[in-house]
């Protein structure tokens, strides 16, 4: 497909940018930085590091995607999901890898700034170092390398880690200086949250991918399972949000992510009542709203608790 004349070469940046993630990416350390305002501990100049951090982590993965993908060939005409850059014949290889190797290096820079605002203690430092490569490497080999843990069904309990306990917990942990346990409720509803925007995308590439040997989890458990994984995760992350505002939030204001219940009752009736590949199409974009949705509702609640 795809001739250099389809598509500009400032749009096919912006494609491989996927801009349209990083709300979801950002949800995390609003949702971590929510606990530590309800706690008295929020920091504003560690929270905004923070947020670069993520962004520039999910436009690390974003681009490493496009071009582990591209180079294996598993993103093929076939694919409903749209083609980026580099499928389409506008960006090269070595241009992608020049863009990764500049994201890397971005990322490290905001990560060195917020560690050293937010740590103090030589123990904090050293242990946020390896938690911010380990996310920089987990970035990149996500579909790059010769065994990349997403074409083997791993990419699932790699966005919980990463999306949800680490980053959620570790925005509070920098702003509050302590890890507190009841964190991990709204961390797990994070992680949940952004693993089901996973699923839809893979669910969405279903087909494609188990042609291309891209195994991921929905692969593995195949369409009907993979959406009862997909209800599951939803519920899981309402059943979370609840318990945290059950046995903490003693203000009403604590449970108005319930508003984005009847949103994510439809998402999920719509994914599990409609079987078809071409079904998710519309669906990736709707479950990224209501995740954020979610997201913001519980932060905003948290913070007028």
């Amino acid at each position: 497909m795809s001739s250099s004349t389809t598509i500009s070469r400032p749009r096919a940046w912006l494609e491989s940018l996927r801009l349209r993630t990083l709300p979801l990416a950002l949800a995390s350390i609003v949702t971590g930085s929510a606990i530590a305002a309800w706690q008295h501990t929020f920091k504003v100049e560690i929270a905004l590091l923070a947020l670069l951090t993520a962004a520039m982590l999910q436009i690390l993965s974003n681009l490493a995607n496009d071009y582990g993908d591209a180079v294996k060939g598993s993103d093929t005409e076939e694919r409903i999901g749209p083609l980026r850059g580099m499928q389409k014949g506008v960006i090269t290889q070595a241009q992608m890898k020049r863009a990764l190797g500049i994201t890397v290096v971005i990322t490290i820079l905001s990560g060195i700034a917020l560690i050293a605002v937010a740590c103090q203690k030589p123990q904090d430092i050293i242990g946020f170092l390896v938690l911010g490569l380990m996310a920089i490497v987990a970035a990149i080999t996500y579909t790059v390398g010769t065994r990349p843990y997403g074409y083997m069904g791993l990419g699932d309990i790699s966005v919980l880690v990463f999306f949800g306990w680490l980053s959620v917990a570790g925005t509070y942990y920098l702003q509050a200086g302590t890890f507190d346990s009841v964190v991990m409720l709204p961390a797990t509803a994070c992680g949940f949250l952004a693993t089901a925007v996973l699923n839809i995308n893979n669910l969405r590439d279903i087909e494609n991918d188990a042609v291309n040997g891209k195994n991921t989890l929905a692969v593995r458990l195949g369409p009907i399972k993979a959406r009862v994984y997909h209800v599951a995760l939803l519920i899981g992350a309402v059943v979370c949000l609840a318990l945290f505002a059950l046995v903490n939030l003693k203000s009403a204001f604590g449970w108005l992510f319930v508003l984005a219940i009847p949103m994510l009752y439809k998402h999920g009736r719509y994914v599990f009542t409609h079987r078809t590949p071409e079904a998710m199409r519309p669906m990736l974009e709707n479950m990224v709203k209501s995740a954020l949705l979610a997201n913001v509702l519980f932060a905003i609640g948290t913070v007028l608790s």
